[in-house]
């Protein structure tokens, strides 16, 4: 099978899809494409486009996620920021995944987890994302 490389100008829709996804804003969505080709080498592989991505949301929004969990239940500020953190991960997975169509080795290496940390992550992420209960986009 021939396997096609996308240029990192042919990424940018998907880039813009991530974003949006991911913000739920246009404006959002703009900003961090901006952010994300003006630290991009323009002789980057794709995955290192998305890297980068991930580390602009994460400089600009800090892997904020609106969890249906008050942080007054007594739950400790280094809790909810782990879990946070993680929702935005597993979000990121799922739609580097149905979006951008990587595959696990390649989203694992993006995210800097292993493979099967990725893989069970989008298997419970497809199913909370059908729910929209946890992993709701906020910025």
């Amino acid at each position: 099978m021939i396997q096609i490389k996308k240029t990192p100008m042919d990424l940018i829709d998907d880039i813009y899809s991530l974003a949006y996804w991911m913000t739920g804003s246009e404006k959002a969505s703009e900003e961090l494409v901006s952010c994300t080709y003006l630290n991009t080498d323009m002789e980057a592989p794709d995955t290192e486009i998305i890297r980068t991505f991930r580390g602009c949301y994460i400089d600009a929004y800090g892997q904020a996620a609106d969890l249906d969990i008050r942080e007054s239940a007594g739950i400790a500020k280094g809790i909810m920021d782990s879990v946070r953190q993680w929702t935005a991960d597993i979000k990121l997975s799922v739609l580097l995944s149905e979006i951008s169509g990587l595959k696990h080795a390649q989203i694992a290496d993006i995210i800097g987890k292993p493979v099967e940390t990725v893989r069970l992550w989008l298997f419970w992420g497809r199913k909370l994302l059908v729910n929209d209960r946890l992993l709701k986009a906020t910025a």
